[in-house]
Order: C-alpha cells, then sequence, then structure tokens
C-alpha cells in the first residue's frame, strides 16, 4: 500500500545549487554510463542530486532496472520520489558509485563532506570498482584546502582529544560545525559531530593521520582512492 505522502509529493533539493547548467551537463554524462541491471552508488551533493534525476528520467522512458544505494536520508528520500528502486551494501556490491566534490587537487585527492555524509561517501567508494567524481571547474584546485577545510566526523566525547591531536598535526584551524535550523552543531549521518579543520599543508599521508586518532570515524580527505574525474 502506498503512503500517499505529501512529505515525498513536496521533497526537493534543500540548498543553492550553484552552477546549475555546468552540473546538469555532468550529469547528464552520469547518467548516459547507465545500463539495465546495475547496481550504483549515489552520492550525496547536489550534483548527485542533478544526477539521479536524469537517471529517473532514463528509468521512465526505456524501462532499466536498476537498484541505487544511498548514501545519505536525503538521496534516499529523492530515490523513493523518483521511483528508483533502492538496495544496501546487505544485499549488494555497487558496480560503479558516483559522487560530487568540493575541491579536486592536481593528483585527483578530495575534499568532500560539506554536507556530512563523508563516512558513508567513502565506504561507497571503498566498496565500488568504478568511481566517477563529477565536478565543474570551480571544484579544481592547485593546492587542496585552498577554498574548503578538512569536515572531519567525531564520536562525541572524543571531541577535545581529537581537537588536541588535530593541532598536534599541524592544524591551524578546527572549528565546530555550528548547525543551520537547529540549536546547537551539525550532527552527522551517523550521529557523530564534525569538525571542519584547515591545515597549512596536506601531506600525502595525512588522510591516513586523521583516521588514526581514536574517536575520529572519517574524515572528508580523499587521498587513497581510485576516481575518475569529469569535468563539467
Amino acid at each position: 500500500m502506498d503512503w500517499n505522502s505529501d512529505i515525498l509529493k513536496n521533497h526537493s533539493w534543500t540548498g543553492a545549487i550553484t552552477n546549475l547548467e555546468s552540473k546538469q551537463k555532468a550529469a547528464e554524462q552520469i547518467a548516459a554510463k547507465v545500463v539495465s541491471g546495475d547496481i550504483i552508488g549515489v552520492g550525496s551533493g547536489s550534483t548527485s542530486y542533478l544526477a539521479l534525476l536524469a537517471i529517473s528520467q532514463r528509468i521512465k522512458n526505456e524501462r532499466l532496472q536498476i537498484q541505487a544505494i544511498p548514501t545519505s536520508v536525503e538521496i534516499a528520500l529523492s530515490c523513493s520520489k523518483l521511483s528508483v528502486p533502492v538496495t544496501s551494501l546487505y544485499e549488494h556490491r555497487p558496480d560503479w558509485y558516483f559522487d560530487g566534490a568540493d575541491e579536486v587537487d592536481p593528483n585527483n585527492y578530495l575534499i568532500k563532506g560539506r554536507g556530512g555524509a563523508m563516512f558513508k561517501e567513502k565506504l561507497m567508494m571503498c566498496a565500488s570498482p568504478l568511481n566517477y567524481i563529477i565536478v565543474d571547474n570551480s571544484k579544481l584546485v592547485d593546492k587542496l584546502g585552498s577554498k574548503f577545510p578538512i569536515p572531519v566526523e567525531v564520536f562525541p566525547t572524543a571531541l577535545m582529544h581529537a581537537e588536541a591531536s588535530l593541532k598536534a598535526l599541524g592544524a591551524i584551524e578546527v572549528m565546530l560545525r555550528p548547525a543551520q535550523g537547529k540549536d546547537g552543531p551539525v550532527i552527522s549521518e551517523n550521529g557523530n559531530l564534525i569538525l571542519d579543520v584547515r591545515f597549512d599543508i596536506i601531506g600525502n599521508d595525512m588522510e591516513n593521520k586523521i583516521n588514526c586518532i581514536t574517536g575520529v570515524i572519517e574524515s572528508g580527505l580523499f587521498q587513497n582512492q581510485s576516481v575518475e574525474i569529469i569535468v563539467a
């Protein structure tokens, strides 16, 4: 029985989408890769949402049989509204995964996680044999950390220990991310807190160093993944 939900009927992307025209072109490139039978990991950003819209249109027009594994509640709701069948990592391994990024450097290292879902995004990326990162030119940087801090997801009672440990790694700024629309800090997809951390220098082993801090769940620094960058 259908819920006949007004929540789903009214669901849309909650934030402003910058560089919309470029992102739509990249989204169309991703949608063109879909083959019937695919299990697809779906990232959590606005570019991923636009790609999901394009994929849902292909499902409708061509009767493609696919399943999606969403990395956030936001994208899971979008899948429901758009009639994109959903599965999980319990049932399936993704054939491929797509997502956006906040920054991409010449080594294809990434900063991600402004949406707070970097743990699930990195898990999906590690589980998938093929990963597409879709960006516009504004996301390409010569030096990682030029525009955005590194998000670090932290177990709440480890907050002060994590801060001290990040400063010991050379962090010049460690800020608890405040929420918008609620009192207090942002709560991640996993019920943890998020620190936004700036470094003058991000070494090639910084992802591993951050993840070795007790209490850190995951960071939005992606240095050890194989990705293909699609630039609109």
